[in-house]
Formats: C-alpha cells, structure tokens, sequence
C-alpha cells in the first residue's frame, strides 16, 4: 500500500465530501455540457466538445486522487499528540538562524498544508527537517538556495 496521509477527522469529512459531490452533481454537469456540444454538430472541429472532454478528464482524476488519499488516511486526534518533538498536527514556534526571524507553522497533511494560513506539509522541506526535532534543537532544511538552519522554540498541539 501507499503513503499514509494523517488527517484531521474534519480534513476527512471534507475530502468524503467533495468526493461525493464530485460523483454525484458533477459527474451529471459534466454529461451534460458533452451532450450539449455533441449536440452542435461535428467533433472534429468542436471546440466545446473538446473542451467538455477536457473537463471530464481532469474531474475523473480528481476523483481518482480523493478515493486513494481517502483510503490511506488514518485520523490523527491533536488531543493525543506528543509535544515533545515536531510530529503532524505540531503548532512550532521557529526562528531562521540566518534572519533572525520568528515564525509559527502548523505541521498538517499534504492536503491541509495552506502556506497563507501557516500550515506546512509534513512532506515538505521544512515539514520534513522539522519532523522528530524537539525544543532547543537545530534543523537544516536544504531548500534550492542553499541550506537554512532553524532552532526549534516551542512545540505545541494543533487544536
């Protein structure tokens, strides 16, 4: 089996509920705008049509990508969280040794991670060099302009 996404009981409800609503009221939209632009005559040169296909296969794979991430998601309680170390669901308080500036991530799944909302991918660079860190320790996080030294202030749970 694959990778293991650990999710928020919330971040699975939503995810079951965009599947759903993807299978259901968006498959029906979508045989609807392909029968509406068969309808328009040849599709050798029916741009709609092309363009309704196109849509029908980029929503067939998001509902590919939801039933997989859905089944290999285990739900993670933040009440139950080890904040010892930066493990998923951690709220870490961080500061850049080189800039001296201080920032707080939340460490999520790679379907929560929302950077404009401070929540960071456990897969990403930064999720993955913080992850088993704990208070007072250093991670180098290898990004492509170089390596960046972080000091672990303050670990939390994500409520």
């Amino acid at each position: 089996m694959g990778e293991i996404n650990y999710v928020t009981k919330d971040t699975l409800d939503q995810m079951k509920a965009e599947l759903s609503l993807l299978k259901t009221r968006g498959r029906k939209e979508i045989a609807r705008a392909i029968a509406e632009a068969r309808d328009k005559g040849d599709l050798r040169e029916n741009a709609e049509y092309d363009a309704a296909k196109e849509a029908q296969l980029h929503h067939e794979d998001r509902i590919a990508l939801l039933e997989k991430v859905i089944v290999s998601s285990r739900i993670v309680d933040a009440r139950n969280i080890d904040t010892s170390k930066v493990t998923i669901l951690s709220s870490v308080r961080i500061t850049h040794l080189g800039t001296r500036k201080s920032m707080v991530y939340k460490i999520v799944s790679e379907n929560e991670a929302d950077l404009k909302a401070g929540k960071i991918s456990v897969t990403s660079p930064i999720g993955k060099g913080l992850l088993g860190k704990k208070v007072g320790e250093v991670a180098e996080i290898h990004a492509p302009n170089g390596v960046m030294q972080f000091l672990v202030e303050q670990i939390s749970a994500v409520l």
